[in-house]
């Protein structure tokens, strides 16, 4: 129950119109957390060999690796300890990590410096993004889940389109640390301020629907393994429609992270101006974003998996056109593909990781698959470094391009499909044919 200004009790109920005041406070936080991570996408890269004489692409992308591997580890902390200490408390969390990251880019004397902000800034995106997501699927219950995780990441990943822009147009003008600084600071400040004041916690649209789902399943859904170590073995490996759906989402970001690390030095090496790559670097996200407004709703009508094996195949098809193509308009055209074929990826993945686990279990659920999403960034930094020093830009492009496909073919085959019967992550029940003990 929650309180009214007079002190009553108010009844909480599950939908997002019933609670669409909280649900667009989340969503206006989200889009802060994702300009603090925008203003890095095309400039930083840059940076480490203009500003620090960084000439090894893996040297140059060890910011990524740094933060990739900091972000996985935070998201599985905050989908441990959401339902423990609050979902707010965590958000707040992660913002006083974010908050030193501007002043960190801004006066950094070294390289080294780089990475160590970006270490805090993926503890800040872990945290704060993971809190933002597992709080909208607790507003919004169980029928409009993908539309809830449309509207999360389109407004996350509008914001990184529009701060990548921002933070290129403004390193044509004043140098590269100036977009980190002032963008990325204000929208710091602003997460905090609001977050602070206006933000409420969800625990109990939580108990409300685990009551709700005891009420429809005799019995009840049975508690899942007590250690750390069983539950990230069980989600990860053991129970398949969550290893599918795990290994999705770290091809998903092994690819954006080579998008982010390697297109801008790709795009440099070409000849192409700051202002050309900060159009690219935020075509795709602004696409994905944009879309993913109708795919996460899409995937409430269709099922989950339909969107996640063509996504995946159409971000195949596109880093092949980058590979292939030369030239700001076929890079553009690559980018659109790519943007929709995440749009169609993103969100899915996590309503379909909601579907697969109990309402208790949604944030444990979730930070394990988004520790292993993120994984993906480590992956992607050192995967696209070490192959383009050693095959040049546009193999590193083309083999990330084939693991690509690999994972669609691994997601048609593990996911349920829309009449498949998946017993939720959690409960018992007869074992679905895509699990094993």
């Amino acid at each position: 129950m929650k309180e009214t200004r007079r002190g009553q009790s108010a009844p909480v109920r599950l939908g997002l119109r019933e609670n669409w005041v909280q649900f667009a406070l989340l969503v206006l936080v989200n889009a802060f957390v994702g300009t603090m991570v925008g203003v890095e996408r095309s400039v930083l890269s840059l940076l480490a060999e203009d500003e620090f004489g960084v000439a090894s692409t893996t040297a140059a992308l060890s910011f990524l690796i740094a933060f990739g591997l900091s972000k996985a580890i935070a998201n599985f902390v905050a989908g441990d300890f959401a339902h423990r200490i609050g979902r707010k408390r965590i958000l707040l969390l992660g913002w006083a990590f974010g908050l030193p990251v501007p002043l960190l880019l801004w006066f950094a004397p070294s390289w080294s410096w780089v990475v160590f902000a970006n270490l805090l800034l993926g503890v800040n995106q872990g945290l704060a993004w993971s809190a933002t997501v597992i709080m909208k699927i607790d507003l919004v219950g169980p029928k409009q889940r993908g539309l809830a995780m449309g509207l999360n990441e389109f407004a996350g990943y509008l914001a990184v389109a529009v701060a990548a822009l921002g933070a290129g147009y403004m390193a044509a003008d004043f140098g590269p640390r100036s977009g980190p600084v002032w963008i990325g600071g204000t929208a710091a400040l602003l997460g905090v301020l609001f977050t602070a004041l206006f933000v409420r916690d969800t625990g109990d649209h939580v108990e409300l629907e685990h009551a709700m789902a005891d009420q429809a399943i005799e019995g009840g859904p049975d508690a899942l393994p007590d250690t750390l170590g069983a539950r990230l073995r069980h989600a990860s490996w053991t129970y398949r429609p969550l290893f599918a759906t795990n290994q999705a989402g770290f091809i998903n970001n092994l690819n954006d992270g080579l998008a982010w690390g390697l297109f801008p030095l790709y795009f440099a090496a070409a000849g192409l101006s700051l202002r050309e790559i900060g159009w690219l670097a935020a075509l795709y996200p602004a696409v994905w974003g944009i879309a993913q407004i109708g795919t996460g709703a899409l995937s409430d009508w269709t099922g989950r998996q339909p969107l996640i094996v063509t996504g995946m195949l159409l971000q195949g098809a596109g880093l092949t056109a980058f590979a292939l193509a030369t030239g700001f308009a076929w890079w553009s055209a690559a980018a659109i593909a790519l943007g929709l074929g995440t749009a169609a990826v993103y969100p899915t993945l996590i309503a379909q990781v909601s579907d697969l686990v109990t309402p208790r279990d949604r944030a444990s659920g979730v930070g394990v698959y988004r520790l292993w999403r993120d994984l993906g960034y480590v992956a992607g930094g050192l995967l696209a470094g070490i192959m383009a020093d050693l095959l040049g830009y546009r193999a590193a492009i083309g083999f990330v391009a084939l693991l690509t496909a690999v994972s669609a073919l691994v997601a048609r085959r593990y996911l349920p499909g829309r009449d498949s019967a998946t017993v939720p992550f959690g409960q018992t029940a007869s074992v679905p044919s895509g699990s094993v003990s």
